[in-house]
């Protein structure tokens, strides 16, 4: 990622009157920090509402476990550039990956834990995701959604899927759903809207 400060200096001695730019890279920034400071806690998660569990995790902790998802992610072919999927909850996962996708040079894209299919698919396809990291509850719906994104090629699911009650029933429904080296301009963040993104998948809102 890049970031540029709002106030532009004058380089010193430049008799042109040319400007310069500070331009750096988070994860760089990042690394710099856990060299410093390794066993400072960087990160504390309560799972609420949930079990009430406590995660703390180091500077070096964090670093270890982001090195090794961007690790993964660029000995799955993934290219600097490319754009990732994060369709999890806030929690240590979706913060992990953030920071491999800045090491890996990769896009990181929110994915709304509240979409549907429809729209799932359509910001498959309009954000060009190569790679989608995401939670197991969501695992029916990324299924549904994934064999209309045909670019969309890596998937790292986070935690295993919920066994279904013994001697359950489905609930009935009205109708059926169809189912490297970083430089200065390596990083974006892709935003994405909290709305429903087409007309169609907004009817599926308003009748799922």
């Amino acid at each position: 990622m890049t970031a540029k400060p709002d106030v532009v200096r004058d380089v010193a001695g430049d008799p042109g009157g040319r400007r310069s730019a500070v331009e750096y890279n988070l994860a760089d920034l990042f690394e710099s920090v856990v060299d410093v400071v390794p066993g400072r806690e960087a990160l504390v998660y309560i799972d609420h509402p949930g079990t009430g569990a406590v995660r703390r995790l180091t500077y070096a902790e964090l670093d270890a476990a982001a090195n090794r998802i961007a690790h993964h992610l660029i000995g799955g072919g993934l290219q600097p550039g490319e754009h990732l999927g994060l369709h999890l909850y806030n929690g240590v996962e979706y913060l992990q990956t953030v920071l491999a996708c800045l090491k890996a040079r990769l896009v990181p894209v929110n994915v709304n834990y509240r979409y549907v299919e429809e729209e799932l698919v359509y910001l498959y396809r309009d954000a060009d995701l190569a790679a989608l990291v995401f939670d197991a509850e969501f695992t029916e719906r990324v299924a549904a959604a994934l064999p209309r994104a045909a670019r969309l090629r890596h998937l790292i699911r986070v935690g295993a899927p919920r066994p279904a009650p013994r001697n359950s029933t489905p609930c009935p429904s009205k109708r059926r759903r169809q189912r490297a080296p970083r430089t200065a301009a390596s990083g974006r963040v892709r935003p994405t809207t909290c709305s429903s993104s087409t007309p169609a998948a907004r009817r599926a809102c308003r009748k799922a």
